[in-house]
């Protein structure tokens, strides 16, 4: 499929290749469950402050006060996540919501949105010195940093190139796709002049000097996030499950949004410790660089809404424009791959 003089590569999930090398541990076929006090499960989360409510109930050991017995496997980014899940062995995944309609679609992943993480969390931070305003990234000679093609970061880059009027074979030919850590780690070195990211990324890229030219909302205003997801399998055999696992997401959600300096600590010292273990060398060693602290994350964190509820008119409009971009084979309902009964609209 070709659109505007570029041709982008179709059916997108990510390389379940390149997903193993970011994957941590060894994984299990749980053909037998335990105990109804210990039912063990596989949760994919994403290293990012998207993913707070999974962060912040872990450190508050809330799986576990409800009989749960989660194993946590992180990713770098939603699309080695989703490359991840069509290995079968991942029951529950806290991911953004194009990754997750990519494995639906193209693999035929067999799972089921069961509410929502956030709105918005995505940006594009430049060097003050070279870009100026949005038109500037047209300039020659300007570099620019986005990660794969697919993803909700390339969705914001795309919405850039069409509100701003940008040449769209001009932006593209020119972006270096890179994962965020690389991504901050050519900031700090002046390697890039504009990084599209999601956060916490935009936040360090502050700290390294470059400043926030625009956020998500501002070109995509009903942007749906990061959503948690199961797999079908789970909600057919322990719906029970998935309840508490709602429930507990809520619960997190909830706390964060009053306990926003702590859940920014919290935050700050998960990602700082799962750092070390989740990336592969060359993101290891630009990791190694950054620190994350309490203060960055906080700033990034106020850039999310962060909330229970899924709209199903944003999630149909990501399906439209994944199956436009030519990212997943066709259009499809967002009813299809959405089971919300489990959400409390009220309390969440």
């Amino acid at each position: 499929m070709k659109k505007s003089g570029i041709t982008r590569r179709n059916f997108i999930v990510g390389s379940a290749t390149g997903a193993a090398s970011l994957l941590v541990g060894s994984y299990h076929r749980f053909d037998a469950w335990a105990a109804k006090e210990e039912f063990p499960l596989n949760i994919a989360v994403e290293f990012t402050d998207h993913a707070a409510s999974a962060y912040v109930a872990k450190q508050k050991g809330w799986f576990e006060e409800e009989g749960l017995k989660p194993v946590f496997y992180n990713y770098v980014t939603g699309m080695s996540l989703a490359a991840g899940l069509s290995k079968g062995n991942i029951q529950a995944a806290y991911m953004c919501l194009l990754p997750a309609i990519n494995a639906y679609a193209n693999a035929g992943v067999p799972i089921r949105i069961v509410a929502g993480l956030h709105r918005h969390g995505y940006g594009l931070v430049v060097n003050p010195e070279k870009v100026k305003s949005v038109k500037d990234l047209e300039k020659p000679g300007i570099r620019i940093g986005c990660v794969q093609v697919g993803g909700p970061v390339d969705a914001v880059l795309i919405k850039t190139i069409e509100k701003y009027g940008l040449d769209r074979r001009k932006i593209l030919g020119k972006v270096q796709r890179m994962n965020p850590p690389m991504q901050t780690l050519a900031i700090k070195t002046r390697k890039l002049d504009a990084s599209f990211s999601p956060e916490h990324w935009p936040a360090m890229g502050e700290d390294a000097g470059f400043s926030l030219l625009l956020r998500s909302r501002d070109v995509w205003p009903g942007m749906q996030g990061s959503v948690l997801i199961v797999r079908e399998d789970l909600i057919k055999n322990h719906p029970e499950v998935v309840k508490k696992l709602v429930e507990i997401t809520g619960k997190s959600t909830k706390w964060i949004r009053e306990n926003p300096e702590e859940a920014a600590s919290i935050m700050a010292g998960q990602l700082q410790v799962t750092g070390d273990r989740i990336f592969p060398t060359e993101a290891a060693e630009a990791a190694a660089k950054l620190a994350i602290t309490p203060k960055t994350i906080r700033r990034s964190m106020e850039r999310l809404e962060y909330a229970l509820r899924v709209d199903t008119p944003a999630v149909q409009e990501a399906i439209d424009f994944a199956a436009r971009e030519g990212n997943i084979r066709k259009v499809f309902d967002a009813d299809d791959v959405l089971d919300l009964r489990f959400v409390d609209e009220k309390k969440n």
